[in-house]
């Protein structure tokens, strides 16, 4: 199979289709209902393909569960990944400084947020950053992704009708920064890639240090699997044709009538809302590529064309 646009998710609620979606089954409906599985020794879970060159699979969550079953799929000898893309898609959180419940955002710069040193804030002096890069991990560190990718993405996707809900838009208004009360939309920014699922305003504040201290744009998303996945591929096929989109289901940090606790083990009805509305809005967005690279394939086989 020659694979023009493989999309990665990382996990699924229950089965493919027919019951609550996660982050494969709006994609799975939309390119592989008829699809015969494909088991690749090594992933998590099978890879489907289409006959138009569209495969996609879960690969599973946090870094290395992703990383390992990206890695098995590329070297898996039924695919020809050599003219593909790749579209890292799943759900995320956002600062509330910068995003909202179900905004979707293309990744500019992909940066892991573990690799380094860090202390307790306590063994500081008062205010200053409690993290320092670590030599040698230079080159894996951070990712920045093709520009001229991202332009595409965002001209193809950024007028996409996305849904919203009663809940999500109940829970925005816990919040006072002007951005976390809009209404959702399409943006683009820096994905915080960790393993760690960090929260507070301490830790977004460290994410956004430590973005700007690699040279990064804004942090807009924190998520798991995207830096790890990219140096996988970029091992064996370089990184001119990934792209990462996520959707926000939570905000980074509590409202300032909420412990940061409270706000990441919340009290029932107390959640964010808009699970599954963000979760249709990611595929929505992202297939608008997806089409588009698969119908114009004869301009895109060579690498991104000009715009």
């Amino acid at each position: 199979m020659r694979v023009k646009v493989f999309v990665a998710a990382m996990f699924e609620i229950g089965q493919n289709t027919g019951d609550r979606a996660g982050e494969f089954q709006h994609w799975y409906e939309r390119y592989w209902r008829n699809a015969t599985p494909v088991r690749v020794p090594g992933a998590l879970a099978p890879v489907y393909c289409n006959s138009d060159g569209v495969c996609g699979a879960v690969l599973g969550m946090g870094k290395v569960n992703s990383s390992a079953s990206m890695q098995a799929i590329l070297l898996h000898p039924g695919f020809d990944f050599s003219q593909a893309y790749y579209l890292i898609t799943g759900v995320a959180g956002t600062p509330p400084s910068r995003g909202t419940i179900g905004d979707v955002f293309w990744g500019s710069w992909l940066v892991d947020y573990d690799l380094g040193h860090r202390w307790a804030p306590e063994e500081n002096t008062p205010g200053a950053p409690t993290f320092m890069p670590r030599k040698g991990y230079e080159e894996y560190r951070r990712f920045r992704l093709n520009p001229a990718l991202q332009a595409w993405a965002m001209q193809l996707s950024a007028k996409t009708p996305l849904l919203d809900s009663d809940s999500a838009r109940a829970y925005r208004l816990r919040y006072p920064e002007p951005r976390a009360r809009q209404a959702p939309s399409v943006g683009l920014g820096t994905h915080m890639t960790g393993d760690t699922f960090f929260h507070g305003p301490g830790l977004s504040k460290q994410a956004q240090y430590i973005a700007r201290l690699y040279g990064a744009d804004d942090y807009v998303i924190t998520e798991m699997e995207a830096a790890a996945i990219t140096l996988v591929i970029q091992r064996t096929h370089g990184t001119d044709r990934i792209m990462s989109l996520r959707g926000a289901v939570n905000f980074d940090q509590g409202n300032p009538r909420e412990t940061t606790l409270q706000h990441l083990d919340p009290a029932p009805g107390e959640t964010a809302g808009g699970f599954a509305e963000t979760v249709e809005n990611i595929a929505r967005v992202g297939e608008r590529v997806v089409d588009h690279i698969v119908s114009q394939w004869t301009e895109w086989a060579g690498g991104v064309p000009p715009r």
